[in-house]
C-alpha cells in the first residue's frame, strides 16, 4: 500500500504506507513473580534471558521488573499471534530507558517473514501489577 504526500511545492511524492500487523497486551500480578531464590533461579533458566535478570536484579523492587518482562513476552507472543519461545523474546533498554524487544534464535526469522519494520513497546507498573502492550508495525 502506497499513499501519496504533498511536498508543498505541489509535488507528490510517494512513500510506503506503516501498517500495524500485530498487537498484543498482557497483564501481570506482581505477586506472582516474588519468588524465593531456588525457584527465581529455575523460572529464570526457563523464561528470562540472562540481560533481563541482571537488570531486574539490580532494582530494588525487582518483582515488578520480573512481572513487567513477562507481560511484555506474553504481549509480544499475542501481537504475533503464536507461541514463540521464552527465552527467545528479550526485553531490552535503549540508552533512554525505553523499552525494546529483541528477537533471537529461531524467532528472529518472524520479522522477516511477517514483513515487521519494527516493534513498539510499553510496560507499566505498580506495586501490584504491571502491563505490557506491543504494536508490530509493518
Amino acid at each position: 500500500m502506497f499513499r501519496f504526500r504533498d511536498r508543498g511545492n505541489g509535488g507528490l511524492r510517494t512513500e510506503a504506507a506503516k501498517m500495524i500487523v500485530g498487537m498484543g497486551i498482557d497483564l501481570a500480578e506482581v505477586d506472582r513473580y516474588r519468588f524465593d531464590e531456588t525457584t527465581r533461579m529455575w523460572f529464570a533458566r526457563k523464561v528470562y534471558t540472562d540481560e533481563e535478570m541482571a537488570y531486574a536484579m539490580r532494582k530494588r523492587h525487582w518483582a515488578e521488573r520480573l512481572a513487567g518482562f513477562y507481560a511484555a513476552k506474553e504481549a509480544t507472543r499475542k501481537a504475533f499471534g503464536h507461541a514463540i519461545p521464552w527465552r527467545e523474546v528479550g526485553v531490552t533498554h535503549e540508552r533512554s530507558g525505553a523499552p525494546g524487544i529483541r528477537l533471537t534464535g529461531s524467532a528472529a526469522a518472524l520479522l522477516e517473514r511477517r514483513a515487521v519494520r519494527a516493534v513498539h513497546l510499553t510496560i507499566t507498573h505498580t506495586a501490584t501489577m504491571a502491563a505490557a502492550v506491543v504494536v508490530l508495525e509493518g
